[in-house]
């Protein structure tokens, strides 16, 4: 049904609460850079509004921080667009921080904890390689 995939790969070595952090912010770059992957609101039938979501399912994965590493260089070697969260940002407490923290590492030296990426399913699949769906 559709022609690219959205992949979440997160490090399965963090706390719950950050998996979850993690996610959450980095969705959160999918939907900023493509708009039109969101819905119509949703209505329940006592016609209360709800938020729109995605329209394309979202893959959620694990992995270790090599494997990580890994699939953000062939990210990058692609041209992919990707939202990627450092193990820094959780010691910041607004995005201003968070970027400020985030460009003091490079692709080489920055602990990744989560990448996010939507792009056609074939390219997704062959960057995502050696991560699993997340428990």
């Amino acid at each position: 049904m559709f022609d690219t995939k959205i992949a979440i790969i997160i490090r399965d070595d963090l706390a719950t609460w950050q998996k979850l952090n993690v996610t959450a912010f980095l969705t959160s770059g999918i939907v900023a850079q493509t708009p039109a992957i969101i819905g119509e609101a949703y209505r329940d039938a006592a016609g209360h509004v709800y938020n729109p979501l995605s329209v394309q399912p979202i893959v959620v994965l694990a992995t270790d921080q090599e494997t990580l590493r890994t699939i953000h260089k062939r990210a990058l070697d692609r041209e992919v667009t990707t939202s990627a969260y450092i193990e820094e940002m959780f010691s910041t407490g607004h995005d201003a921080a968070n970027r400020e923290v985030f460009a003091q590492f490079g692709p080489e030296d920055a602990k990744l904890v989560g990448i996010a990426l939507r792009a056609d399913k074939k390219v997704v699949d062959k960057i995502t390689k050696g991560a699993k769906m997340h428990p």
